[in-house]
């Protein structure tokens, strides 16, 4: 069971991490899962304006593949991400966390939501494939620290553990 405690920049991830796994406990579909990972996200960092996933899909233009939006928490957002542009797209060629302190400063960063000032993007892998991204936006400059890409990164091992993808 969820327990919301105060939302907070110093969350408890190890707490976080149990919360995920009893979130996401005797479901494993995808959209169900991870709308319920964003929204536990959404609800417990402090100063987020938008926190969910793009899932990897074919490519409108025939070759390739895109990161189409999937469940999140927060404004409208952009629908359709080709690979390689933006923070989202970047994540998804490189396949590793990517935390941006000032998202003014990132080259090709994509403004879905001009409030926006960092973001943390996580890749989901499972068994290989890339499954998509996680993406968490923030008003905030600077907001996300080494130990939110650490505890994130563990949130996100829990939900793909739960999930079949």
């Amino acid at each position: 069971m969820h327990i919301n405690p105060e939302r907070s920049t110093r969350p408890d991830y190890d707490l976080l991490v149990r919360q995920v796994v009893s979130v996401l406990e005797g479901e494993r579909d995808l959209t169900a899962n991870a709308s319920q990972f964003s929204a536990l996200v959404y609800d417990t960092l402090a100063d987020l304006n938008w926190a969910g996933f793009y899932l990897t899909v074919p490519s409108k233009k025939g070759e390739g593949q895109d990161l189409l939006v999937g469940p999140f928490q927060g404004k409208p957002a952009c629908a359709r991400i080709p690979f390689g542009r933006g923070v989202c797209g970047t994540t998804a060629v490189e396949r590793k966390t990517i935390v941006v302190p000032d998202v003014h400063a990132f080259p090709g960063h994509i403004a879905c939501d001009s409030a926006s000032n960092s973001e943390i993007v996580l890749p989901v892998i499972k068994d290989g494939k890339l499954v998509g991204v996680f993406d968490i936006d923030s008003p905030v400059l600077d907001r996300f620290s080494d130990e939110d890409r650490a505890g994130l990164e563990a949130m996100i091992a829990a939900f793909i553990d739960a999930t079949d993808c």
